[in-house]
């Protein structure tokens, strides 16, 4: 069963590498190609956070914390010339998951509103060190000098198409791997600790164990959306690591969905759409995005993938027939 799931899984995910990767050549507008490594990095980084909300019912406000930290760590190793772009993500992740094995063994032993908050201490504090660390990090200008992109595997990714491609790639794969957590027995297993610790606890789940594995996890997911788009924007800045970046992630689990694997990254796009036009008519675009924010989230009560779902389950129940009467019973309900 597990293994027919599998196989359905890495067939959509290529297809959907198939759509991405025909984009480019269909619609050449750099801009288009543009929008969509946005959204990749971001919707990374809101899925890898639903590992913890949705999926764990861990609500943490410090996850760009990673997302920074994977960025710094690989614009840092790359232009320090000494490594290969496939080496330098491959450190980049291992460190950020070493350091949220040390975040984590302190966060997750906390509960509900004192694991949020701590998590946002640990931001504020990384992102004072890029802010203070001038001579590593170029404090409030960022990493200075942009980050090299030198040749691998044949792979050239100072092309525009190429880094398209190679963003697509890394994208579909780590959602793929996020997809067998979710359905997994470990995925499962974080239900329960959602849904009713109590219960766990009583069954022998280690709970501190369990969302210490899937905090893990989340900031390493996260630490390749921060590499995603360093490689974009050829830099690191410490605007990665603000509050509002978590904040932004949370939202597009908001108007997407937590409950629905694909509800953020439905976000993702909602979120960077509603900027874009928005921004296109008004100054005050903070304002009236926060307007429209609030009013999709207070008006549907759930995201937008939730509504769009529950409607289509809702069309489908009123289109099934009812089931037919019993003859006999109908018969005897006539001569009565």
């Amino acid at each position: 069963m597990m293994k027919a799931g599998f196989l359905r899984d890495a067939a959509i995910a290529i297809v959907t590498l198939a759509i991405l990767v025909a984009i480019p050549f269909i619609f050449t507008k750099p801009s288009l190609r543009d929008f969509l490594i946005y959204v990749m990095a971001y919707g990374l980084l809101a899925m890898s956070l639903n590992l913890l909300v949705g999926l764990t019912g861990l609500v943490s406000f410090g996850h760009a914390a990673f997302f920074v930290s994977g960025a710094y760590m690989f614009g840092l190793l790359m232009q320090s010339g000494k490594v290969s772009i496939p080496v330098a993500i491959l450190i980049t992740v291992l460190g950020t998951a070493v350091l949220a094995l040390v975040i984590g063994a302190i966060c997750v032993r906390l509960k509900e509103i004192y694991f949020s908050f701590i998590t946002l201490a640990f931001q504020m504090f990384i992102h004072s060190i890029i802010l203070t660390w001038v001579s590593l990090t170029g404090g409030d200008q960022g990493l200075r000098g942009g980050i090299p992109r030198p040749p691998f595997l044949g792979i050239d990714l100072s092309n525009s198409v190429s880094l398209y491609i190679f963003c697509a790639v890394v994208f579909v794969i780590c959602i793929l791997v996020m997809r067998q957590v979710w359905q997994s027995p470990f995925g499962y297993t974080l239900r329960l600790i959602r849904d009713n610790p109590n219960r766990a606890n009583y069954l022998g789940v280690d709970i501190i164990r369990m969302k210490l594995g899937i905090f893990i996890l989340a900031g390493a997911m996260a630490s390749v959306a921060g590499i995603l788009l360093s490689l974009f924007v050829s830099g690191a800045y410490p605007e990665f690591g603000f509050w509002t970046t978590s904040g932004e992630a949370i939202f597009m689990i908001m108007l997407g969905s937590s409950q629905l694997f694909i509800g953020p990254i439905i976000g993702a796009i909602l979120l960077r759409l509603l900027e874009h036009f928005v921004s296109i008519y008004t100054e005050h675009h903070g304002l009236v995005l926060g307007i429209v924010i609030l009013a999709i989230v207070l008006g549907l009560r759930r995201g937008v993938a939730d509504f769009v779902m529950d409607f289509i389950e809702s069309r489908k129940a009123a289109k099934t027939p009812a089931p037919e009467t019993d003859q006999k019973t109908f018969a005897k309900e006539r001569i009565a």
